[in-house]
């Protein structure tokens, strides 16, 4: 069941969203060469709990970390444990907080030091896909726009678009209905309405788009080891059209959702 939000309720998650929105930020500026992803974690819970949030992920089905830490070909949730960030690296940073009782998701991918510019290539298009994505979520929209959107700008630039993952609802849980798969045809699924809520994820990968999942049973790699970038948001529809509760201050390239409609077009 889909559980459409008051605005009372997309305020809570707003003021989720800015605790999960200030550690992201604090973890990409002490992201460098030499650190550990469990060091990472461990300010990741941190600056949650300082902010009088819980962490989300941690516990959640087992999950052992306050963040998913992937590196280079781990596509999402990576474990954060005692490897070492190494120039040239791009780090996929997933992490959620629950405020009030509401969570809320987001992601970022970025370059440890110098990184090649395909990989700044990827990353680029994948946070574009993810705007187009919001984007699309449009009152009077259908949820296979949002998808659709995704698929297109990623599949214009030769990447492949995980199939296996999807994003999904957010509320009182992690995930809620309904799935958003990041691929798809226009004009399918339920019609988009005010106090929808979904955190949009686009993974994107430089080769196949098939996946594999490791021993540890999280881990989810690319199938032949080419790089992968993962960005997400927490977004709330209003009548307004969509609202990024996860949105980051400094990031002026997701200030206008306007510029990522379908008429816009954005550089090769």
């Amino acid at each position: 069941m889909i559980t459409m939000k008051s605005a009372r309720e997309i305020e809570i998650m707003r003021r989720s969203g800015k605790i999960t929105s200030a550690v992201l930020s604090s973890l990409v500026r002490a992201a460098k060469p030499g650190m550990t992803l469990r060091e990472i974690d461990r300010l990741a819970e941190k600056g949650i709990r300082d902010r009088g949030g819980i962490p989300t992920f941690k516990g959640y089905h087992g999950y052992p970390a306050s963040v998913c830490a992937s590196l280079n070909d781990v596509v999402v949730h990576g474990i954060p444990g005692d490897q070492v960030l190494n120039d040239g690296d791009i780090l996929s940073i997933d992490i959620g907080t629950t405020f009030e009782k509401y969570v809320s998701d987001t992601a970022i991918t970025i370059g440890i030091g110098a990184i090649s510019g395909e990989a700044q290539r990827l990353l680029r298009v994948t946070q574009e896909c993810l705007m187009r994505g919001i984007a699309a979520m449009q009152k009077g929209n259908r949820l296979s726009d949002i998808g659709h959107a995704v698929q297109q700008h990623a599949e214009a630039h030769g990447y492949g678009v995980v199939r296996a993952l999807v994003g999904h609802g957010v509320g009182t849980k992690m995930h809620e209905e309904p799935q958003v798969p990041n691929w798809g045809d226009a004009g399918k699924g339920i019609v988009l309405r005010p106090g929808l809520v979904l955190a949009i994820e686009p993974m994107i990968t430089e080769g196949t788009f098939d996946v594999e999942t490791l021993k540890d049973g999280w881990t989810v790699v690319t199938a032949d080891g080419k790089l992968a970038a993962h960005f997400e948001h927490t977004i709330a529809l209003t009548d307004d059209g969509p609202r990024i509760l996860t949105l980051r201050e400094n990031d002026f390239m997701e200030l206008d959702v306007a510029r990522y409609r379908p008429d816009a077009e954005l550089a090769a």
